[in-house]
């Protein structure tokens, strides 16, 4: 930038005021841009980056030699430079400011992550655990009650067995002796 004001400092002394050439310059183009840029965007990451090119100069030679001519194209040449720098900078700029909003965008998606879903899970685990725990111990107490009364019911047995004076070992052989009696019975 330094250099494209120096070099029209120069051409200025040179030639003296330039500024109704260049305004007549651009009159003449009316609608037709001496300069035309075009768009393109790049994928970065999931993120449309937009990334500006310039296409062309479009310049006019008829300055001719006298009154610092040579200076004029010099000034030319410098800004056309400038330009592409500053369209280069636009465009690093832009997609500066749009990567930005994307790192926001995912930044708040990653705090509702860790502030709201993993807490409601973690809290639904915690749920879980603590019902199936539950059920744990309420299968434990049913044993240890249905244990319980099969020993009652046991020690029922063997107090009638041991009223009738049998023993435990020989109520089963006599079950077994009188095993086929009283099949006509049934049939």
């Amino acid at each position: 930038m330094k250099k494209a004001n120096f070099s029209l400092a120069e051409a200025k002394y040179t030639a003296g005021d330039i500024s109704m050439s260049v305004v007549e310059s651009v009159r003449k183009r009316k609608n037709n841009a001496a300069v035309k840029a075009k768009i393109r965007h790049d994928n970065v990451a999931g993120v449309k980056l937009p990334v500006f090119r310039l296409l062309e100069f479009q310049t006019e030679e008829d300055v001719g030699i006298g009154k610092g001519g040579e200076q004029i194209r010099a000034v030319r040449s410098s800004f056309q430079r400038l330009l592409e720098l500053i369209v280069k900078i636009a465009s690093l700029q832009t997609s500066f400011i749009t990567l930005d909003e994307a790192i926001k965008v995912t930044n708040r998606r990653v705090n509702a992550l860790e502030k709201v879903v993993v807490p409601k899970i973690e809290a639904t685990i915690a749920y879980i655990i603590s019902e199936l725990d539950e059920l744990e111990r309420e299968d434990f107490f049913r044993l240890k009650k249905v244990q319980k009364v099969k020993k009652r019911v046991a020690e029922a047995e063997e107090l009638k067995l041991k009223q009738l004076g049998i023993r435990k070992g020989q109520a089963a052989d006599l079950l077994q002796e009188n095993a086929g009696f009283g099949d006509d019975i049934v049939a």
